[in-house]
């Protein structure tokens, strides 16, 4: 049947792919919801045979799908393809856990004094003032040392690959 309303004069797989944009997997699917219409309307007895009849009514078939497919697609959203989940967030500790491991080797790269200055301000939340009661020493000494622990640090995690320069 299409290949007799092709040789009328009209491909309706170019007219569904033309209103369509260029969608020609689109437009195939169309022309068979089409053609399964026609053979169901045209089969019956009631209806002449005749391929002049049946060439604008399967353009017609085909353009009101189009329009069909058009609102659809405006009122649901696109569907998504199974390979755009595969790098969903996964909520586990794993991060953590590589954080605090190269934390951990960053720490273990500083001398005794800066590491226990970092432990006390950063780890336990003492203030400056706690820190040096806490170490016998004078609080612009805490900070003084916390300020070069920090940059000992930051070289460690520079050395283990986590900062870049």
């Amino acid at each position: 049947m299409t290949t007799g309303v092709h040789d009328q004069g009209g491909n309706p797989t170019d007219t569904a792919t033309r209103l369509l944009d260029g969608g020609w997997h689109k437009a195939e699917d169309l022309l068979q919801e089409a053609t399964a219409r026609a053979w169901k309307h045209f089969t019956t007895d009631d209806h002449d045979h005749d391929l002049i009849a049946i060439r604008p009514w399967l353009f017609t078939v085909v353009r009101n799908l189009v329009i069909d497919h058009h609102r659809a697609r405006s009122i649901r959203p696109l569907e998504a393809c199974a390979t755009d989940c595969i790098n969903l967030p996964v909520h586990d500790a794993v991060d953590r856990v590589l954080t605090s491991q190269t934390v951990l080797e960053a720490l273990d790269r500083l001398t005794t004094q800066q590491r226990r200055i970092i432990v006390l301000t950063y780890h336990r939340g003492y203030s400056v003032q706690q820190a040096a009661e806490h170490l016998h020493i004078r609080p612009g000494t805490v900070k003084f040392r916390t300020h070069y622990a920090l940059r000992a640090l930051e070289e460690g995690l520079r050395a283990c690959g986590v900062l870049h320069p």
